[in-house]
């Protein structure tokens, strides 16, 4: 069970045990959520930074976690900003084509498609509008330079423009089947806090960690720590709304050090209720609209990238090695021969090989692929073994499961 220490910043006791049912085989979930997308990551943005220390009362970890859970925030408006630092090496912008492309296998090559848009989100900074009106109206604009991408959630309809394109994608819902809490937009501080929540057990500590101002609101910080030697997560901080219980930042610093892998966070919020004209979308005249085929997958903005799933769903045959932080997902790819060499893939086999370590174990040979927070080995013989830990930690993983 989940260990809650004391506080010195509050001076909080120890708390008893999380719920059983918080106990999940995914703690990778938020890495992957920085690979994924929502995913979003940042080097601290001087805008988000703590504005001063209010006095709040005390209050212990399991108190703050609960205020987290019984949150039910039913109107929202604000400026979110999400950056990424996954320490990528800069490629020109290849890596958001490359990751644009990958999204856009599971759609249908609409710009406008938000499985395709919001994987901009995996590297840099940038700036979000966000709105919600209770379970069935949401709205996300991604504000780039000189155009702006709209994912707007209204009733039984999900539209998503691109005005640098002029597209539309339009998809319809089943409508909110009675749920009750509203749904927050992709890429916020609450998406992001609610799988970090689920990564808590008995490999982590829990600490209440004072309290700061986030976009003018006072608010606790709960401070997330793996216990583990061998995850690359370092520490996940969690600014939490002292009156609503909203999760306003979420910073999450890789272990090895310097700027934070993943910081987002409101820079302006406010609990008011939209204006219903928030989410009033008509295609503009002349725009290229393309309906949703299948009515499935990404059909609404709680559908959208935002971190949410595990690191093997969505992969055939994957399962899960280790415990903890220090889990690894693996899956055979089914092809044999790895990353090609140079002699094998000419000049872009050999720039993939350069971007990697070559390794060896009791499992063969493969190849490493190290950010500042996911690695993954790709075996010469078509095994693949990802998760938030280090070199070592995937060889020894790939060992085990030899």
């Amino acid at each position: 069970m989940a260990p809650y220490e004391s506080d010195d910043a509050t001076g909080a006791a120890r708390d008893e045990d999380l719920p059983t049912g918080r106990r999940k085989a995914a703690r990778y979930v938020v890495p992957v959520a920085v690979v994924g997308v929502a995913a979003a990551t940042i080097g601290l943005v001087p805008a988000l930074a703590d504005s001063g220390d209010p006095d709040l009362p005390k209050i212990t970890a399991q108190q703050l976690i609960d205020k987290i859970a019984k949150s039910d925030v039913q109107q929202l408006s604000g400026t979110v900003k999400v950056s990424t630092d996954l320490g990528l090496p800069d490629l020109g912008g290849l890596e958001s084509g490359l990751m644009s492309g990958a999204a856009r296998g599971d759609g249908d090559g609409s710009a406008a498609d938000p499985r395709s848009k919001l994987t901009e989100l995996v590297s840099g900074t940038h700036t979000l509008r966000v709105a919600t009106d209770g379970p069935d109206r949401q709205k996300l604009s991604l504000l780039e330079s000189g155009s702006e991408y709209s994912l707007i959630h209204d009733g039984k309809d999900v539209w998503g423009y691109d005005s640098k394109s002029n597209e539309v994608h339009h998809s319809a819902t089943a409508g909110s089947g009675g749920q009750h809490r509203a749904e927050q937009p992709p890429a916020t501080p609450k998406g992001f806090a609610d799988e970090a929540l689920k990564a808590v057990d008995d490999t982590t500590s829990v600490t209440v960690d004072g309290t700061a101002q986030v976009a003018g609101r006072d608010a606790y910080k709960l401070l997330i720590k793996p216990r583990q030697s061998g995850t690359t997560v370092g520490a996940i901080s969690i600014a939490v709304d002292a009156k609503t219980g909203l999760p306003l930042k979420f910073t999450l610093t890789p272990r090895s050090g310097g700027a934070a892998v993943l910081d987002a966070g409101f820079t302006q919020v406010s609990f008011a209720r939209p204006a219903a004209s928030t989410f009033d979308f008509t295609p503009p005249k002349g725009a290229k609209i393309t309906e949703e085929k299948d009515g499935g997958k990404g059909r609404a903005p709680e559908h959208a990238p935002k971190g949410g799933e595990g690191l093997a769903d969505g992969l055939d045959g994957a399962t899960v090695l280790g415990k903890g932080w220090t889990s690894v997902a693996t899956f055979d790819t089914g092809s044999q021969g790895g990353v090609p060499s140079g002699d094998q893939g000419g000049a872009l086999g050999g720039f993939l090989g350069s971007l990697g370590d070559q390794v060896s174990g009791k499992f063969g040979e493969g190849t490493v692929f190290s950010t500042r927070l996911v690695n993954a080995l790709i075996t010469d013989d078509g095994k693949v073994y990802a998760g938030a830990v280090t070199k070592d930690a995937l060889v020894k993983a790939a060992d085990a499961g030899k």
